[in-house]
């Protein structure tokens, strides 16, 4: 395992801090994060979307740049509302368990589950190298971690990946909506997991790649945010609060 020095280069300014002195967890979200189901779940919005604006030819077509502009790190559903409301669309609320065949919010969001899945399940999940050798190096300097995700597949996919055994806390969506726990942007599921930790927000480090990922890390009262760039652009994490952005997490090793 890498060990992280006690200081770190960072170089969005140019000066030498350690993004983790004084942490006692670090708190990461999943897709994009720690694996790259951030691709997965891009592909089955656009599969989803690219379907059923067929049947609303007067509405404009999907395009890449909505997956950021009103899915990324969104729960599901919020994720639908927001989408169809950038097209002036409305559409009934459904049951929540409705069939994914049904044009509701909810019929729609569990059709886009059922693409996700199934991509899952053909292709598996490899997480990125540098996060792995992040985790070894932030156990190693006996910090505690978790996984904070709006995704209610997030247990499968950290088994998938072989990353299971490092988290002990795991928020998802599934504990957010037993929870009564709002979803990102607000800071709650966060908040969430640290008193799971038993740790104050403040000792506990948010890693995030989605612009309401970071929005919830700078709204809480965190350590600090770590951005990870995976298509947002620095500059966007940053203007949405992040202390730091990285490419890839093993440049702060």
């Amino acid at each position: 395992m890498t060990e992280i020095p006690n200081r770190t280069e960072i170089s969005n300014d140019g000066a030498r801090a350690d993004v983790l002195a004084g942490a006692s967890a670090i708190l990461f979200d999943l897709d994009g994060v720690l694996t790259p189901t951030a691709v997965v779940h891009e592909r089955a919005w656009q599969e989803l979307f690219d379907g059923f604006l067929k049947s609303v030819p007067e509405a404009p077509g999907y395009r890449e740049s909505d997956y950021f502009d009103h899915i990324d790190g969104k729960p599901r559903f919020d994720g639908v509302r927001d989408f169809l409301a950038s097209r002036n669309i409305v559409l009934p609320e459904g049951p929540a368990d409705d069939d994914p065949a049904h044009d509701t919010v909810h019929g729609l969001g569990n059709r886009k589950n059922k693409v996700f899945n199934d991509i899952v399940a053909a292709g598996g999940v490899q997480p990125f190298e540098g996060s792995v050798r992040f985790i070894d190096a932030a156990l190693k300097r006996g910090l505690k971690l978790a996984v904070v995700s709006s995704s209610r597949n997030a247990v499968p996919v950290l088994k998938a990946a072989g990353l299971s055994d490092y988290f002990p806390v795991v928020v998802d969506g599934v504990v957010a909506v037993s929870e009564g726990l709002p979803g990102k942007p607000s800071p709650a599921t966060y908040q969430y997991a640290a008193r799971l930790l038993g740790l104050p927000s403040e000792e506990c480090v948010v890693v995030e790649d989605a612009v309401s990922g970071v929005q919830a890390g700078s709204a809480g009262s965190f350590h600090s945010v770590i951005g990870v760039d995976r298509g947002a652009g620095r500059k966007t994490l940053l203007d949405a609060g992040a202390t730091i952005v990285v490419n890839d997490l093993a440049e702060l090793l």
